[in-house]
Formats: C-alpha cells, structure tokens, sequence
C-alpha cells in the first residue's frame, strides 16, 4: 500500500492517535457538549424530562449574586495565591540550580506536595490549623495562633491561599528549573566577562530569557485557581458564613444541592469561559513573546 495514500494515512492514525481520541471525545467533548444541551433545559438533575426553557438558566445565572461574590472572591484568592506561588516557585527554584548540596533531594521534596490529593491535604491543612497552631499558640503564648484562622472570614481565605503556595509551589519550581537550565551558561559567563555581578547576571541575562516558564507557570497557577474545589471543600466548606465559597463550589452547589442543574451548568460554563480565555493569552503572549536562539 501507498503511504501517500487516504486509506494508508487513516489506518495510520486509527492505529496511533485512534484510542486517544476516543478517550477524549469520550470524557471531554461529549460531556461538554451534553453539558452545553442542558444549559438550556431545567433539568433536576434526577427526573427524566428534561424541559426546554432556552436562556432562562443564563439569565438567571448573570442574575445570581451569589454566584458573581463567589466569582470576585475567586479572583482575588487566585490573585493572591499566583502571586505568591511564582515568587516562591522562582526563588525555591533559584536556589536548587545554584549547585548547592543535596539539590535533587530539594527537588524532590518540594515537588511531593503536588503529588498528595485535593482532599487528603486539605484534612490535613485542616487539622493544622484547627489543632496544631492553636496548640503550639496557647503553649507558646502566642496571640494570633491561639485561635483557629479558619474561624473568621480573612483568616479562612489566608488558610487557601497558603495551601495553595504549600501544593503549588513546587510543581511550578521544576518548569523554573527547566527555564534556568535552558538558558546557556557562556551567555552568563560572557554577562560576568563584561562585568556583571551573579545577581546582575540573573536578572538582566536570565530571567529575560525565561520568559516562557514565566508565562506557563502564571498562567498555570491561575488556571488551577479558578478551578479550585476539593481543598475548599475540606478545608473550609465553604464557611464561616459562606464566606470563603469560590466559584466551583457555589456551582456545584447550584447544580446538586439545589438541583438546579441547569443553571448550574450555566454558570460551569462561564466559568469555562473564563479559563478557555486565560489559557488563550497563554498561548498569544507565550508565541508572542518566543526569543529566538
């Protein structure tokens, strides 16, 4: 048979790339696609009719308070959070590339909090601030561990944001490392010939050319953000007094315990939105901004 050939290039392709597909089609298109259909039905969630109403659930999504508190609150979290993230990944990642001793071990164990589930850490986290800070305050005499931070608005978004750096940081610290190893060593040697100092070195030679493990990362970290649920699930619940409630959890609220699923699915699709244009100026500014070799 011709490799050139229709036939040829389809068995090849149903051959390799066929089972993937399937796979994807599966638990992403069409679940999005289904999801989409019942944005404009008012659907229970239990029932089997599953009537027609067109853009009502929009509407009464862009009319949900609740829903656009959650948004803002959302943002300013991940605000927060990415900020803090990428400093911290930066500077963990600054340092295990300096040839310091043990670096791979470094490595490794920043990197082991991204591999410890959503909600498994945030039991943890939990009991941490909960029963472990408020001990060590009241031993220590210490004011402000004395009582648990996840008892008051403020307190319970800080307790997010620092477990969001804590599973965060180290996973963005590797794409650092990745960016700091790219970058070629005669080009700082050449940087320290004209006379710069290692710190002049790293931020007017490296860090320029970087610029792609700075937006993957930003971008990264504000992607998983706005996504987040199982840590705001165990962590907080959303308390005290639905204060610390983000985007998807009030929309899992919508959809399942108030079994408006379709308005639910209204607001999980703007949300979408949100996360479809961010990843979008990822790719726009990262192709934008490419150095060449």
């Amino acid at each position: 048979m011709k490799r050139n050939t229709m036939s040829y290039k389809i068995r090849q392709y149903l051959m390799f790339a066929g089972p993937a597909t399937l796979l994807f089609c599966g638990v992403v298109v069409i679940p999005l696609v289904y999801g989409f259909y019942l944005t404009f039905t008012s659907w229970d969630g239990i029932s089997k009719s599953k009537p027609f109403v067109g853009i009502t659930n929009y509407i009464a999504a862009f009319g949900d308070g609740a829903f656009w508190v959650a948004m803002g609150r959302t943002l300013i979290y991940s605000a927060i959070a990415v900020i803090l993230v990428n400093v911290m990944a930066f500077l963990l990642a600054y340092m295990v590339t300096r040839g310091i001793k043990g670096q791979n071990f470094f490595r490794a164990g920043f990197f082991i909090p991204n591999l410890i589930g959503g909600i498994v850490l945030g039991y943890v986290w939990k009991f941490v601030f909960n029963s472990a800070f408020v001990a060590i305050g009241e031993n220590l005499n210490i004011g402000f561990l004395k009582n648990s931070w996840l008892g008051t608005p403020s307190g319970a978004m800080a307790c997010m944001i620092i477990v969001a750096v804590w599973q965060y940081a180290g996973y963005m610290m590797l794409i650092y490392v990745a960016g700091f190893m790219s970058v070629s060593k005669s080009l700082i040697e050449a940087a320290q010939i004209d006379g710069c100092t290692q710190s002049q070195a790293t931020w007017k030679v490296i860090v320029p050319l970087m610029r792609s493990s700075f937006v993957q990362c930003i971008f990264l970290t504000i992607t998983r953000c706005f996504m987040v649920y199982d840590v705001n699930l165990t962590l907080t619940e959303g308390g005290p007094f639905n204060s610390s409630v983000m985007a998807a959890m009030h929309v899992y609220r919508t959809a399942f315990t108030e079994h408006a699923y379709g308005t639910g699915q209204a607001e999980a699709l703007i949300l979408f939105i949100v996360c479809a244009i961010v990843g979008v100026t990822q790719v726009y500014i990262g192709r934008k901004g490419e150095v060449s070799a």
